[in-house]
């Protein structure tokens, strides 16, 4: 598990296919590697990686096909810029939400401005996701935590502060940038718990009660 607070921006130092799948080499920036050990989950730009082989400025991990398929790795090239974040610890303070690396689709941002000191950026996401998102509430976007100002059908809009900017590569980002996506893993066991709840004799939770409770 992850927080989507992004520790060190680093760079893919190489891509190999390997037996269908990839393995990839990524310089590791200012992540703290004297902490890293074999088999140590590190997302990248989102997506959750094992180490495989690692030494003070970089580390190895196996991209499996479904991961390159789903996600935006294999639009990545040598010296691409990528956001880490090393596995949190039962005693990491929790200061974005609860992020598992598994991205749920990618997203294309469609609009870029400026408001203030912030940048705003307006990101499509795929149809089946929609009903996830929800305003202010939180999704995580190519491994960042963010809150989610508005939404508009399949379309959300964030707004990114100057230190958010610096500190990950969204500062970079334009229209027509593909994006990880991960939407919130509370809404999925929501999700999960109201459809077996319709299926269930017994009403367990329902819409009904979660609107009498306030979650409405």
């Amino acid at each position: 598990m992850f927080t989507g607070i992004i520790e060190a921006v680093g760079e893919i130092r190489d891509l190999t296919p390997c037996g269908g799948d990839l393995r990839v080499v990524v310089g590791c920036g200012d992540l703290n590697m004297g902490a890293v050990a074999l088999g140590d989950s590190i997302a990248v730009n989102g997506v959750c990686l094992t180490v495989v082989e690692f030494n003070a400025n970089s580390f190895t991990a196996d991209v499996s096909s479904e991961t390159v398929t789903c996600t935006t790795v294999s639009g990545l090239t040598t010296g691409s810029p990528v956001n880490l974040e090393m596995a949190m610890l039962p005693t990491t303070r929790l200061g974005g939400h609860l992020v598992s690396g598994h991205v749920d689709g990618v997203g294309e941002i469609k609009r870029r401005w400026s408001d203030a000191r912030s940048e705003r950026f307006r990101i499509q996401a795929p149809d089946e996701l929609a009903k996830y998102i929800a305003a202010k509430g939180s999704i995580c976007v190519d491994g960042i935590s963010l809150t989610v100002n508005a939404v508009d059908d399949n379309e959300f809009e964030l707004n990114i502060v100057p230190h958010t900017l610096t500190a990950t590569t969204m500062g970079s980002y334009q229209a027509g940038q593909k994006v990880n996506l991960e939407v919130d893993i509370i809404a999925r066991y929501l999700e999960r718990l109201l459809s077996s709840s319709a299926d269930s004799a017994s009403p367990g939770i329902t819409r009904e009660l979660l609107k009498s409770r306030g979650f409405f």
